[in-house]
């Protein structure tokens, strides 16, 4: 007999969670922060993947390529 199961993982994560939460709280007047505040889980998330694309990117241009090896 085989024994296989299939998991996937989907829903909503931490970030977007957090997110929502922000949102509920400002919305019922909880928190009196800025818009920028309360959706910065969202940029702040988009920001960091960006640098880590930029920095791959650049690495992968810029470093000289090693041939025979």
């Amino acid at each position: 007999m085989s024994n296989t199961s299939s998991s996937s993982s989907g829903g909503i994560g931490f970030i977007g969670l957090l997110t929502i939460v922000f949102i509920v709280l400002k919305l019922i007047g909880k928190i009196d922060w800025s818009w920028w505040w309360v959706l910065s889980p969202v940029w702040i998330t988009t920001a960091f993947v960006l640098a880590v694309i930029a920095v791959t990117l650049a690495v992968a241009i810029f470093l000289p390529k090693r041939k025979g090896t």
